[in-house]
């Protein structure tokens, strides 16, 4: 495999791959080509490699990967086909060779859709198996002995024989200038010394200690800072402000007006000698802007709710004649859910910093698509992608948000205007709130019918939404934005369930708003798995089943899912009555969701005072990931995804007045503090490296519906409504 141009080397270092480089003093660092946004991979996937190299973590470092086509992710890419996971039939096998192909091809390295440790899986051990062949050949040839009578250990090749010893740094040379083995032996998974044992996490030291660097702690010889304000009403522009005013005011180096892209809205930058300086200056602009959509959350309810009655519908599932069956059904239940809109709400504020100079642009950014931020900030700049360098530090939270290229465009855009001059842009917390792109508000309307045993006969899922691709595909690639395009998104956790139903249609009628939208934490699962496991729980009741039962017994043909769902019950201790305090309500609510590949059930108590507060006691989670190659980070992961899920759930909204955002910071958009978080137990059900599956957003789709279940359990009263409210 070629070493990328950009792959620098130390004295005394040597590449063997694009994967892994070695020095003399015997040091491994690993080339990592995905983001580190909290989950862990800075970690997962050096240790695919230390593990087929026979070397220990202690003398083993990572770098961020270069930014390089040989880093594509064709998994992520791979896996946006609009089939079931578990579709295998030769239909849905050569859309996804096709997509992975393409992917190949289009060389975007990003970081996404749980993917990172599938796609490295066999990548990187493979490079780590190769570097360990060439360095046993080499000692092998200074030994004068069979390379078969070697063997590897803690970084070093070892002749037992004569007791003889050679640590890789000794061989590091030589062994890199052989060719690459066209084959090499993979290790059995019995014999794998750190993959599925936990193990600490590479990154944390740097972050105990503050060295970490995030893409706000970039300092450069003379850099600027540049606040912003972007227009507040959706297809709204700049009218009015007094400009010349501000450019006068001391240590204000620009006020620009930016243009709006296909990225981002119009908006204005103040640049200054500090972003403090640069934020006051721009709030005192008083600046006009012209209206723009009308746009109105209460209206918007009501134009969802006529899509849901006769809007054109796209089939995702269509299995037997549930229309049929509903029309003849006697015992006959229907509800209508509803999500609003969400931000991310990354800890790290929005930030990038640029500078351009004689044709060339540098960036500095937390992105998860280092590939897409080279090609904007080019498109930004206005200099060929070849003459962009992007630099990766941490990423503060990205849940979907860093794959976007807005502050991206704009830090571009600002420093080709300051030609030699480093400057960074930070959006304040305002901006980042009213100029996010959304998880997208939705609509559900579910229909089953019961047969005369209590069981679903049949099952119509109906949603109402905004396409997050579609979205996504509008601000990077405007003219190939399409209705025509299949959004797996949209109805991924309701078209591809593991419970049995004899007549099943999933269907998703898209909406059209002037609000963004794109890719969050889990994405459609985040608010399908709520819409399905809501409404299972009103339908057990309705057939007179315990709710966990009732899953259970449509779980017959699916072996892993229903272990999980039954270690999730057992942990929580299903069935047992729990004892509640005086005037206080007590309710246990069970759900199960895969996505990603992994399976997860979570069961959820909650406590409801009289007075009507909700506080969640406990979560007890289990999670069937394949073979788990850290145990600490997947459940430290579904921690994470729980304490995501329940700020959303018991939180997390975007309303929309005059066609503006009015949440604006912490303060009306919450998440959940410390004081409020539950005590989560967590428990991993193996099965085994073949079913390989994602952490890093499985976690969040099952808490916020096991939380409304319990509430329902609890009151009586099912909810319909995100986030949840009592009374």
């Amino acid at each position: 495999m070629r070493r990328p141009a950009a792959l620098a080397l130390r004295p005394g270092e040597v590449a063997f791959s694009a994967w892994l480089k070695i020095g003399a003093d015997g040091i491994v660092r690993v080339q990592v080509p995905r983001q580190e946004m909290g989950q862990g991979i800075l970690t997962a996937l050096p240790m695919l490699v230390a593990e087929e190299l026979d070397c220990e973590l202690a003398l083993l470092q990572f770098e961020q990967a270069p930014v390089d086509a040989v880093y594509a992710n064709a998994t992520m890419l791979a896996d946006a086909v609009p089939f079931r996971p578990d579709d295998r039939g030769w239909l849905a096998d050569m859309a996804r060779q096709t997509q992975y192909r393409f992917a190949e091809l289009l060389g975007v390295q990003a970081t996404g859709g749980s993917s990172s440790v599938r796609d490295a899986w066999l990548l990187m051990r493979h490079a780590g198996a190769a570097a360990r062949t060439m360095l046993v050949a080499v000692a092998a040839k200074r030994w004068g002995v069979e390379a078969t009578a070697c063997r590897t250990e803690r970084g070093a090749v070892l002749h037992d024989a004569s007791r003889r010893r050679l640590a890789y740094g000794e061989l590091a040379a030589d062994a890199a200038a052989l060719p690459p083995p066209a084959r090499v032996a993979l290790k059995d998974p019995r014999e794998f010394r750190l993959l599925g044992k936990p193990q600490a996490r590479l990154d944390t030291p740097a972050k105990v200690d503050g060295s970490a660097p995030f893409g706000s702690d970039v300092r450069l010889p003379g850099m600027r800072y540049a606040a912003i304000a972007q227009c507040p009403a959706f297809g709204g522009a700049f009218k009015s402000a007094d400009l010349n005013a501000a450019r006068n005011l001391p240590g204000v180096a620009a006020v620009l007006e930016l243009a709006p892209t296909s990225t981002s809205p119009a908006a204005l930058a103040v640049v200054a000698d500090g972003w403090w300086r640069a934020k006051s200056v721009l709030d005192g602009l008083k600046i006009e802007w012209s209206a723009g959509a009308a746009l109105d959350s209460a209206r918007q309810r009501e134009v969802y709710a006529g899509l849901l009655e006769s809007g054109p519908a796209r089939a995702y599932e269509a299995v037997g004649d549930a229309t049929g069956a509903l029309a003849g059904a006697k015992n006959l239940i229907e509800a209508v859910y509803e999500v609003p809109y969400l931000a991310h709400a990354t800890m790290e504020p929005m930030n990038a910093t640029a500078l351009a100079n004689d044709g060339r642009c540098e960036l500095w950014a937390g992105t998860q698509a280092p590939t897409l931020a080279k090609w904007f900030a080019a498109k930004g700049a206005g200099v060929p992608s070849d003459r962009v360098t992007v630099h990766t530090p941490y990423l503060g939270g990205g849940f979907g948000r860093r794959a976007e290229m807005d502050v991206v465009v704009q830090a571009a855009q600002i420093a080709a205007r300051l030609p030699g001059v480093p400057v960074q842009l930070v959006w304040s917390r305002e901006e980042d709130v009213q100029h996010d792109v959304y998880r997208p508000m939705a609509l559900a309307r579910l229909r089953c019918a019961l047969d005369a045993g209590g069981a679903i006969a049949a099952w119509h899922h109906r949603i109402a939404g905004q396409s997050c691709t579609q979205g996504l595909t509008a601000r990077l690639m405007p003219a190939a934005a399409s209705d025509l395009m299949k959004d797996k998104t949209v109805a991924e956790g309701a078209y591809d369930l593991a419970y049995a139903m004899p007549n099943r249609l999933v269907e998703h009628v898209l909406a059209h708003e002037p609000v963004p939208v794109g890719y969050w934490r889990s994405v459609g699962h985040s608010y399908n798995a709520y819409f399905v496991e809501c409404f299972l729980d009103e339908v057990a009741k309705a057939a007179g089943k315990d709710p966990f039962e009732f899953r259970r017994a449509m779980l017959a043909g699916a072996p892993r899912h229903r272990k999980v769902l039954e270690t999730a019950a057992a942990m929580a201790g299903w069935g047992r009555p729990v004892a509640a305090g005086e005037g206080r309500r007590i309710g246990r609510g069970i759900a199960l969701a895969e996505s990603f590949h992994s399976i997860v059930a979570q069961v959820a108590e909650v406590e409801i005072a009289p007075e009507g507060a909700l506080r969640v006691r406990r979560v007890w989670c289990a999670i069937d990931c394949g073979m788990a190659l850290n145990p600490a980070i997947v459940a430290a992961q579904m921690e994470s995804g729980i304490v995501f899920g329940l700020s959303a759930a018991l939180h997390g909204e975007i309303t929309l007045k005059d066609g503006r955002v009015q949440q604006s910071n912490f303060h009306d958009y919450e998440v959940l503090r410390m004081a409020d978080c539950p005590r989560i137990a967590v428990r991993i059900v193996e099965s085994g490296w073949e079913h390989l599956g994602g952490v890093g957003e499985p976690g969040t789709p099952p808490i916020a519906p096991a939380v409304a279940n319990a509430v329902f359990a609890a009151t009586g009263k099912p909810v319909r409504r995100l986030p949840i409210r009592i009374g």
